[in-house]
């Protein structure tokens, strides 16, 4: 029982729930941002909020945000979803594979290729997994999206299309490791966000 009236109760839920979606979509300017500028470190406020969100579900909280803020919210949390699993692979990448292969000029990575070439001559190069940063937009849509209507059928189709559309570029070691582990972590940020959004 609130010991306050109930037009300022109202008030008081409703600034709060503007405050929880302002921060919502502040954050996932900022998850652009770090895509825009190549500062992943901008993701950071994500992996908090998300997790506060994850573990206040966890709680039992039951959020209830009034009239529009609810799908202001949902919104929200669908573009952090999507925007912020590339600057999160990003970093995830860059610890587990410290001195890895090159960037190339076009998202990829640069790797050796094999050639019947003798020690003198200098290696043949060759870049893969290029266009990573929109396969990973479109991959972290179909994830919030199969996630929000439950179709998981969705997800089984688009790791196949996107195993089968990488195969060729998956005989390099580099590549491989950097396809499952990018992969795996865009999948599950956009899966954990749909899922918030599903929950809450």
């Amino acid at each position: 029982m609130s010991l306050l009236p109930p037009l300022l109760n109202d008030l008081i839920a409703m600034a709060s729930w503007s405050a929880v979606a302002a921060l919502l979509l502040l954050v996932a300017v900022l998850a652009l941002l770090a895509t825009a500028t190549e500062r992943s470190s901008l993701v950071l406020p994500a992996i908090v909020v998300v997790g506060i969100g994850a573990y206040a579900l966890l709680l039992g909280f039951e959020p209830t945000p009034p009239g529009a803020l609810g799908p202001l919210i949902a919104l929200g949390l669908a573009l952090i979803g999507i925007v912020a699993g590339g600057p999160l692979a990003t970093l995830v990448l860059a610890a587990a594979t410290r001195g890895g292969a090159p960037d190339g000029d076009h998202g990829g990575i640069i790797v050796p290729v094999a050639t019947g070439g003798t020690a003198r001559t200098k290696p043949s190069t060759r870049e893969v997994l290029r266009g990573g940063l929109t396969i990973g937009y479109l991959e972290r849509v179909i994830v919030v999206a199969a996630v929000l209507v439950g179709r998981w059928e969705l997800l089984a189709g688009l790791i196949a299309i996107k195993g089968l559309g990488r195969f060729r570029d998956l005989d390099a070691g580099a590549a491989t490791e950097r396809f499952i582990i990018g992969t795996l972590v865009s999948l599950t940020w956009a899966g954990l966000c749909g899922a918030l959004i599903v929950l809450a």
